[in-house]
């Protein structure tokens, strides 16, 4: 700010008093608070006492001034608190009078809100206690008689809160009296009427019994808690929550130890008054006989809650709010307390709660209890609260305490309650998915015990036993083979034993469990396919298909188990996929339509017992059960339209079966229906089956279901969920309950069957209260009907594992409510796609069960239907989005009876129906056409003009926000200006309900309207501040039921969401408009400000899209840090928010992030991770940071991922502890793990260690690919002149420590990430030359720890996965040329790895395969490799071809090709290997084919034997290279190549492009004759290819068509060598048809595209000019290598071809890059002809000619320029190479040979760039010509002139100080030319060529080397110069010599000189 804005304005009452009066004084008082904080104190001194005056006029609002609203209220307290916290505080005294003046006045006038504020801050805050202290007595009574008073609720509840505030400050002036006064009036409260004020009578009693003070005694407690817990029972959630604190603070404050005398302890009540001064006088002399200890023991103090929460008449509200109680108490307690008191806090739950007969009196109390205590246990306790260490130990007091402790063994031991264990198996299956990986004592707590429990007579104990192996086995894979066994063993044993009398009573119960067990334990197979071996699933397989067909043999109580194990066996074995199921599924229809038979007539007919029926039922539903889970995993591969025929015709049979039972039930034997109540009973079985028949409609799709079917089944299920006999309850007491009034609300059944309510949400969680998820978890225990649990249906045992951080088990619900969710699911998925006339039938028939006059007698199923109904109608229209789906429920036969129904819905009192009717509404009008639209408008608006019901209204508003979200902003455009007007006055109504919905419903519109909404934006605003300073809309605002509601309603909340959206409707204008912005911006402070956590959320979300368009205005710096705070707060919902916030400032910009919160910040985002890993966020915070500013500084965030990585993890510990031990007994072991250990070493999550090396992954990535060479090369950095200490390189080290550290882990995830951290070392600096000595690699020093690191992963407790990524980086660290010496790293042969599963095995195979295939292909650069590869090579070949012919039988779903070569798949495997190993493969194929690629290359034998399926090179060498059949492996090869190159794209990454370079290698020589035969004579084979490489030309870029024409040349030869046209045809017709013609036409083209470009002047691609320039090079090679093979006429033909391709180069003057220069080596093979060639036609002559007159008119068309100058450089260059190359049969006609010379020699002259091009020229053909062809010798002729008066020039101007190079090099250049000429002439004519020559190298003395050359010829010379020229050559001659002799001080510089 600048310095003249500090000062600070005073308030303009004129404005005051205008129409925004409001708005003025809200935002002068924003700016005075903002400038209040800023300013000095002498700039406060000049306007103290003016502000002063103004603020508490404003509160005592006289006229003109406004009521003080609350935003008002709060900015006059931050004003006066930053005055006298920064100014005088002299005045401070006569304020706070005048306040507590205001707030005495007996009758005052009607402003109560100015009296609010006056006490909210009579005691304003902290800093000047003293002062406030001798008011303190008058605060206390003025408060307290004012909470007495008959005031508004607000006004009393603010009198509690401020004497809260004072309280606060001043709690020591407050005199004993005073005290009890507080304390006795506060308990009042407590049981007041009004909410708010029993929520600020909680904050003064915390305050009033200070935590630390030890004056508690324990009746203080008793009678808090008593009252407590009574007003739970009136309590909302935010009232709960504030009870839940003060009960939680009184609580936590008995466990403070305080001293107490130990004789007596009965006065103990008495001494609570003076308690105070008694710890005030010196300890007296009888302290011996005290000691330190709490009020109450942990026990004790839980207990205290679990008596209230057992009392019998305590209601439901009051025992969740109990739960609320529980949960804040621990929390407060803390964590250590919790991790140190476990056990206790367990055993109370298990002992007081759910044992209790209080809590086990009906299933649905069972569940609520397992449900609330769950929440605690689980996601409170486990979740947040304890660290791994903890986990590891709580998992062994569960186990040692309850899992072992069954089957009681000993006498006097007795078994754990199977509640009990139920529960601790639920917890310790979610503690290990959070472990992840089990620690070795862990896994031995474990393994027998849940074992034995599958065996436990009750059947929720089996359930979640064999829940707990499961997550057991899949976090510890190892186990799994083992246990897996076991479990069929003992099932196998159990089935056998079934028949036999003397079997235990029980058999039948273990049979099951182990089967349950069984089931389990195969759905972990799909993720771990690595661990086992799957003859283990064909076995299953086999034993369950036998235990079917024996079961037909025994009784029905037998059969019924077997049939249930059976196809409980079968059904998880589906989940292993089409592969497995496949073989198997002939056999499976035929089952399934055994136990499924079409119904007869004698099905209906009576005289069927009970147990029949059961049993019947019981076998269809557990077949329908496996066909379930068949359509859920192998949908769509193997359910074919005729499976899907088959199937749905059984499960038709399958429901009438269901039909037929209903319709008989009535005549059966009512007692023994009744009696079957252990277990599922018959009817529940009945439900079962219909629920799976629906599921399995549901998933086979309708479209091989006939209409007559479906229209079966809509009615069935219509019924079930909505008619009147849909309900299976008794009848009689549902009619008690409706005449007596009884029912209350459907939500709150105790029944678990709620009238057949459904369990389906339409909504998802309630996110709009931005509240802590285990509130929410404990709040909607107060409203679930219906509580789902495991055991509902063991099915889903075996469904497939959704990793989520909950680490919940899936719940179903029960059996009735599963089928009413299955109808409603149907329904919904088979309405849409009904016709018009159907589907009115269909509604009509809905709407009329609902309506049914039956249900009046029902109060409570009626609810239910509606519900149902309503549901089911939202649903379909959520499904019904096809085009004919719209049309059908859009039309007005549907839509109008729909909407009449849906009308009453919103109207409803209960709020999720009216959020689903009004989602049905607006869906419906987004379907149904616009007259549709306006007339629901009409209807909305009538009903709120007419219908004064809040909760109506509610619905209205509802009903508008949908119709906007889903009709979308244009189609409702014409309705936004009613709504708006609508919603507004909505907002304006004081009833909470309705002003809540329309706000959230405002929000809405908004957000759909988007920008057709901005003309309402400024009266949008003005309402919002209006809603905000209204005093009905307070949280604690209006009337006492208003205040009542309103906290679960918060209006603030929404108001911010309001805002957002208006902020995302102006976007980037918003920086426009400053009152706009100001306005926005001073609500949103406010807002941001409150105490509430939701509304602070909401307003984070705003400040975030604020940032995203006028970031300027927003101070970055102070948000960060309110950030930092609540990150560091135990306020959950707001650390999530400043996580969302905090990513969105680092991604935009993670550099001045750095700046302003540096690694600290970094480090408590890390620390947050470990504390509690279920915050979601923090990762994507770290990343983001990392990816932008690893470059700059890799070092400081190594240092971060080190520190993290140096610490401990807790299942290292006990792993470490574990061994150190031996194996103490399992009671000593769960006491002291971890107490000696831990103390030594800070310990870490491993999920952040994991995290940490993740991140390291990204920083070696990273800068790796930044291109910054100082990171990657000391020298290079110094020579840089750049510091070394911060760059990557300088810590390898530390890099290849950590990775050393993660590869001794106990966690499998942090080994595989080291060893990727470790590749990533090895990659990046393998070719990094050491510092110190330039001739080594750096790597080569860290040989040895390196090593270290691999060696852990060969050892036996490595899993595959370890194993085969460390064999992958073996062989890229002996590939990368560190280690010459192989011998020392012996590591490509397998460790001592444990036993392993075909899979497994196979796995490693690639992985090895590869690795050598790595090597081979590395032998390449480093030579030493080939020695390594060589012996192996006979074996590898075949292995690599093999594992090449797998990928590709794999690929194609065939079986294998070919069995002969080595390792083949085994058959039963290669089914079910195949989605297991694809990936493996796919991953490895390209580096196998290059290899395979470079051996074909080197023309290695024992490749062609392996092509040919040979598993040793065959001893006598067959001539194979003209063969004419393909190798065997040919056409496997060929066809992985072929699909690579016609799937890759051209945009495709390195990766892809480096495997089409590899197939292209690979292709080069396949198609050789030796391993193709004479394949590509077939045209259709042939043609394929052609058109493939017709398409890589089109779309490769240049770096892959260089190797595609290679292969294309490659192509040529070997149809050449079979060709019968072998150069003999004429027939031009037939050349150009030929294949080989089409070869050279794809050269062609690509030489044509990377010369000129694409036709559309597009540039080619991002080619670097390398790799142009040898693409051109290569192509022209291809070229000429195919024309090459036609007879010697066509062959000229296509050289013309080339040539005219060639100049196309030559005349080109676009292109910036000099392509010419390099590729003249192209030229010269394309002109390269062997001179005896006969040529009849001359047309190799007249090409000649033709080239060399386009090169000379090509440099005579240029002017000046450097474009024009690199195009004259590029033409004379070639026309010199013509000229030399030509052989000397070619006549070349005189005046083009003069042109040229005339040409070279006229830019010598010129002087310039391109005379030292020319003297080149010039050079090189004086040079030539010594050869003798004639042609040069005549160019000889012409050039002289021109080289001699070049010299001549050059030594003119050698006056001049220095000559530029380039003239020196000039001149050396003719001089070398000039030499050569010299010695190339016979001794006779030598002295006549001095005589020219000498003169002018007088000038430019070169003279000496002529002279030794020829001495006679020199002097003859000489003799005939003149003497001046004689006298000039003798001094230069002797400088020269002298020169040579004492180079001690070189002359100037001259030319002369250059020479030597």
């Amino acid at each position: 700010m600048a310095a003249g804005d500090t000062a600070i304005e005073l308030l303009d009452e004129s404005k005051v008093s205008g129409e925004n009066g409001e708005i003025y004084l809200f935002q002068w008082l924003s700016s005075t608070e903002r400038h209040a904080k800023r300013a000095s104190a002498e700039q406060l001194k000049t306007c103290q006492t003016d502000l002063e005056e103004s603020l508490i006029k404003i509160v005592s609002a006289p006229e003109p001034f406004p009521l003080p609203g609350r935003p008002i209220r709060r900015l006059v307290a931050s004003c006066l608190q930053a005055l006298y916290t920064r100014g005088e505080t002299k005045s401070l005294f006569d304020t706070i009078q005048a306040f507590l003046k205001i707030l005495a006045e007996a009758k005052p006038p009607a402003k109560e809100s100015s009296r609010m504020l006056a006490q909210r801050y009579t005691a304003s805050e902290s800093s000047w206690a003293p002062l406030v202290m001798s008011q303190m007595a008058e605060v206390a009574t003025v408060t307290i008689k004012l909470y007495r008073s008959s005031s508004p609720v607000i006004l009393r509840a603010y009198a509690l809160h401020a004497l809260a505030k004072a309280l606060n400050t001043a709690k020591r002036a407050v005199t004993d009296s005073v005290a009890k006064d507080i304390i006795k009036h506060s308990k009042n409260a407590l049981g007041d009427k009004a909410l708010p004020v029993q929520r600020a009578a909680c904050e003064v009693l915390i305050l009033m019994f200070p935590s630390g003070d030890g004056t508690r005694s324990i009746a203080d407690v008793e009678s808090i808690l008593n009252l407590c817990v009574k007003s739970l029972e009136g309590a909302d959630q935010l009232t709960r929550k504030s009870l839940a604190k003060l009960a939680a603070h009184m609580l936590a404050s008995t466990q403070i130890e305080r001293v107490v005398p130990v004789a007596d302890t009965a006065k103990k009540g008495k001494k609570t008054q003076n308690q105070e001064e008694d710890e005030d006088i010196a300890p007296t002399p009888h302290i011996t006989t005290e000691e330190a200890k709490p009020i109450m023991t942990p026990t004790e103090m839980l207990l205290q809650l679990s008596t209230h929460f057992n009392k019998p008449q305590s209601s439901r509200r009051t025992r969740v709010g109990i739960f609320d109680f529980y949960s804040a108490l621990l929390w407060h307690l803390g964590t250590g307390f919790v991790e140190s008191n476990y056990a206790l806090i367990v055993s109370h739950l298990m002992t007081e709660i759910v044992t209790n007969p209080r809590n086990t009196g009906s299933r649905y109390e069972v569940l609520f209890v397992r449900s609330l205590i769950e929440v605690v246990l689980r996601d409170l306790i486990g979740v947040r609260m304890l660290g791994e260490q903890a986990q590891i130990s709580a998992i062994q007091e569960l186990s040692s305490t309850y899992l072992k402790r069954w089957p009681a063994l000993m006498p006097g031991q007795s078994a754990p309650n199977p509640l009990c264990l139920v529960i601790a198996l639920r917890e310790v299956s979610g503690l290990l998915q959070q472990l992840g990986n089990a620690p070795s004592p862990v896994q031995d707590a474990l393994s027998d015990p849940l074992l034995n429990l599958l065996s436990h007579p009750s059947h929720s104990v089996r359930i979640s036993a064999a829940w707990a192996l499961r997550c057991f086995c899949y976090s510890t894979p190892l186990r799994l083979p083992k246990v897996l066994l076991s479990v069929v063993e003992k099932l196998q044993r159990d089935v056998s034993s079934l028949t036999t009398p003397a079997a235990p009573s029980d058999i039948h119960l273990r049979a099951l469990g182990h089967s349950y067990g069984l089931a389990a334990l195969l759905a972990v197979i799909p993720d771990r396919p690595l661990y086992v071996s799957y003859d283990i699933s064909a076995k299953v397989f086999d034993m369950a298909v036998q235990i079917l067909k024996r079961a037909g043999e025994h009784d029905v109580k037998v059969a019924r188990i077997e049939i249930e194990i059976a196809w409980t066996c079968i059904a998880s074995l589906m989940a292993l996929g089409p592969n497995f199921v496949r073989p198997h599924l002939p056999q499976l229809l035929v089952l399934w339509r055994n136990a499924l038979p079409k119904p007869t007539t004698k099905d209906g007919a009576a005289g069927r017992s009970v147990a029949e029926w059961e049993f019947l039922l019981h076998v269809r539903e557990s077949t329908v059960g496996a066909i379930h889970c068949f359509l859920k995993y192998n949908s769509p591969t193997l359910v074919t339209a005729d499976v899907t025929r088959r199937i749905s015709s059984m499960l038709s049979n399958g429901l009438a079966f269901a039909n037929t039972y209903i319709t008989s039930r009535p005549n059966l034997n009512q007692e023994e229906l009744l009696a079957e109540s252990k277990g599922l009973g018959i009817d529940g079985r009945e439900a079962l089956l219909r629920s799976r028949i629906f599921q399995c409609f549901s998933l086979v799709g309708f479209a091989g279901v006939t209409e007559s079917v479906q229209s079966s089944l809509l009615q069935s299920v219509i019924t079930l969920f909505a008619s009147p006999d849909g309900y299976t309850g008794s009848s009689v007491q549902a009619a008690i309950a409706s005449s007596s009034g009884s029912f209350t609300s459907i939500w709150q059944s105790v029944d678990g069957y709620a009238y057949g309510l459904t369990n389906l949400q339409v909504e998802d969680s309630p996110e709009w209260m931005n509240r802590d998820s285990i509130e929410s978890s404990i709040d909607e225990m107060c409203q679930k009907p219906i509580i789902t649990a495991l055991e509902h249906d063991p099915l889903y045992l075996c469904q497939a594992l959704i990793v989520d951080n909950s680490c919940r088990a899936p719940e179903p619900p029960p059996a009735a409510t599963a089928a009413v969710d299955a109808a409603i699911m149907l329904f919904a998925q088979l309405l849409p796609l009904q016709d018009v006339a159907q589907t009115t039938r269909l509604v009509t028939q809905l709407l009329n069960s609902v309506g049914s006059p039956k249900l009046e007698k029902n109060t409570g199923r009626k609810a239910a239907a509606l519900v149902n109904t309503t549901f089911a109608i939202v649903f379909a229209l959520r499904q019904g989005t096809s085009a004919s789906a719209r049309q059908v429920l859009g039309n007005a036969q549907v839509a109008t009876p729909l909407a009449t129904f849906l009308k009453d819905v919103l109207v409803d009192g209960d709020a999720s129906m009216r959020k689903a009717g009004s989602e049905a509404i607006g869906r419906l009008a987004s379907v149904a056409g616009t007259n549709f639209l306006t007339s629901q408008v009409k209807t909305l608006v009538d009903q709120v003009v007419n219908n004064r019901d809040p909760h109506g209204r509610a619905g209205c508003a509802l009903a508008f926000g949908a119709i906007h979200a889903h009709v979308g902003g244009l189609a409702a455009g014409p309705l936004l200006k009613t709504t708006v007007h609508v919603l507004m006055s909505l907002i304006n109504d004081p009833h909470p309900v309705v002003h809540f919905w329309a706000l959230s419903a405002l929000a809405r519109v908004i957000d759909a309207a988007s920008l057709a909404y901005a003309p309402f934006v400024s009266s949008t605003l003005g309402l919002l501040f209006k809603v905000y300073m209204m005093e009905s809309h307070e949280p604690d605002g209006g009337s006492l039921n208003h205040a009542n509601m309103s906290g679960d309603l918060p209006a603030y909340q929404v108001v911010c969401q309001n805002i957002d959206a208006v902020i995302t409707v102006l976007g980037p204008d918003i920086q426009e408009s400053t009152r706009t912005r100001t306005l926005v911006l001073d609500l949103v402070h406010q807002f941001i400000d409150e105490e509430d956590d939701g509304i602070c959320v909401e307003a984070i979300k705003c400040i975030q899209h604020f940032l995203m368009f006028a970031p300027d205005h927003v101070n970055v710096p102070e948000l960060v840090t309110r950030f930092r705070g609540y990150l560091a707060s135990s306020r959950r919902a707001l650390k999530l928010a400043s996580i969302n916030a905090l990513y969105q400032l680092v991604q935009r910009d993670a550099l001045s992030m750095s700046k302003l919160g540096g690694d600290r910040l970094v480090e408590e985002l890390f620390a947050m991770l470990d504390d509690d890993s279920s915050v979601d966020g923090v990762r994507n915070v770290i990343a983001s940071w990392l990816q932008q500013t690893v470059i700059y500084n890799p070092s400081a965030w190594i240092d971060l991922c080190q520190r993290i990585m140096s610490r401990t993890t807790a299942s290292q510990q006990a792993a470490d502890a574990a061994a150190k031990r031996g194996d103490v007994d399992d009671e000593g072991q769960s006491l002291s793990v971890g107490t000696t250990a831990a103390s030594s070493r800070q310990t870490s999550r491993w999920r952040t260690q994991l995290f940490a090396l993740q991140c390291l992954h990204n920083i070696c990535t990273v800068v790796g690919r930044s291109g910054r060479r100082e990171h990657l090369d000391i020298a290079f950095a110094r020579s840089q002149g750049i510091p070394t200490s911060g760059l990557l390189v300088t810590r390898v080290p530390d890099l290849i420590k950590i990775a050393f550290t993660a590869s001794a882990a106990h966690v499998t995830e942090i080994r595989l990430e080291g060893l990727r951290v470790l590749t990533d070392v090895i990659e990046i600096f393998a070719k990094v030359p050491d510092p110190d000595y330039e001739e080594n690699l750096l790597l080569e020093q860290h040989q040895a720890p390196i090593t270290a690191a691999l060696t852990p992963a060969f050892s036996s407790d490595s899993t595959p996965e370890i194993l085969a990524s460390a064999i992958g980086t073996c062989a890229i660290f002996v590939g990368s040329g560190v280690v010459k010496d192989v011998g020392r790293s012996g590591m490509l042969s397998l460790g001592d790895a444990a036993e392993l599963s075909p899979n497994a095995s196979v796995m490693l195979r690639i992985a090895t395969l590869s690795a050598w295939a790595e090597l081979e292909v590395a032998s390449a650069q480093q030579v030493y490799l080939v020695e390594v590869v060589k012996p192996y090579r006979a074996t590898l070949a075949p292995l690599w071809v093999s594992s090449l012919r797998d990928y590709a039988s794999i690929r194609v779903d065939a079986e294998s090709l070919d069995e002969t070569a080595a390792g083949a798949l085994d058959s039963s495997y290669s089914s079910l290997g195949r989605e297991v190993l694809l990936p493996y493969y796919v991953k490895a194929w390209p580096v196998i084919l290059h290899a395979v690629a470079i051996a074909m290359q080197k023309d290695d034998p024992s490749i062609l034997a392996a092509m040919d399926g040979q598993e040793t090179i065959p001893a006598v060498k067959a001539s194979t290279d003209n063969r004419d059949e393909p190798t065997v492996f040919f056409y496997v090869v060929f066809g992985l190549v072929y699909e690579a190159l016609a799937t890759s794209t051209p945009d495709a990454d390195q990766d892809a492009q480096r495997t089409s370079i590899i197939s292209l290698q690979a292709l080069k020589c396949l198609v050789k004759r030796k391993y193709c035969g004479k394949v590509f004579n077939d045209p259709p084979i042939f043609e394929e290819l052609l058109n493939l490489f017709y398409r890589m030309s089109l779309t490769e870029p240049s770096g892959v068509q260089i190797h595609l024409v290679e292969a294309i040349a490659s192509l040529a030869d070997s149809i050449k060598s079979g060709d019968l046209t072998n150069g003999q045809s004429s027939h031009t017709e037939n050349v150009l048809s030929s294949p080989l013609a089409h070869c050279l036409r794809i050269c062609a083209y690509i030489l044509r595209r990377v010369i000129s470009g694409p036709q559309n002047g597009a540039v080619h691609d991002a080619a670097s000019p390398a790799d142009k320039v040898k693409l051109i090079i290569a192509a022209f090679d291809a070229f000429s290598a195919v024309a090459a093979s036609f007879g010697p006429s066509k062959r000229e033909d296509f050289r013309a071809i080339a040539i005219t391709l060639y100049c196309d180069l030559l005349k080109d003057e676009v292109s910036e890059l000099d392509l010419v220069g390099p590729t003249l080596q192209a030229l010269k093979t394309l002109l390269d002809r062997p001179a005896n060639l006969p040529d009849p036609d001359h047309k190799f002559g007249r090409i000649v000619h033709g080239l060399l007159s386009a090169c000379l008119l090509n440099v005579d068309a240029m002017r000046q320029g450097p474009m024009c100058n690199k195009k004259i450089k590029s033409n004379l260059l070639a026309s010199v190479l013509i000229l030399t190359i030509l052989p000397t049969t070619v006549a070349v006609g005189r005046p083009v040979i003069e042109h040229c010379c005339f040409v070279i020699s006229q830019k010598l002259v010129e002087g310039g760039e391109l005379s030292l091009t020319a003297a080149h020229c010039a050079k090189t053909l004086l040079m030539a010509s010594t050869t003798g062809n004639p042609i040069l010798k005549q160019c000889t002729r012409l050039l002289l002139p021109g080289l001699i008066e070049c010299l001549a020039k050059a030594a003119a101007s050698s006056d001049d100080a220095t000559p530029s190079e380039q003239v020196l090099a000039t001149v050396s250049e003719i001089n070398k030319a000039l030499s050569a000429l010299f010695l190339s002439l016979p001794e006779d004519i030598r002295p006549r060529a001095l005589g020219v020559i000498i003169p002018v190298l007088i000038l430019v003395t070169q003279l000496l080397s002529l002279a030794a050359a020829s001495p006679a010829a020199f002097k003859d010379a000489t003799g005939k110069l003149e003497p001046s020229a004689r006298e000039t050559l003798e001094t230069s001659v002797r400088q020269a010599l002298g020169n040579r002799a004492a180079t001690a001080e070189p002359a100037k510089p001259q030319i002369s000189l250059r020479s030597f």
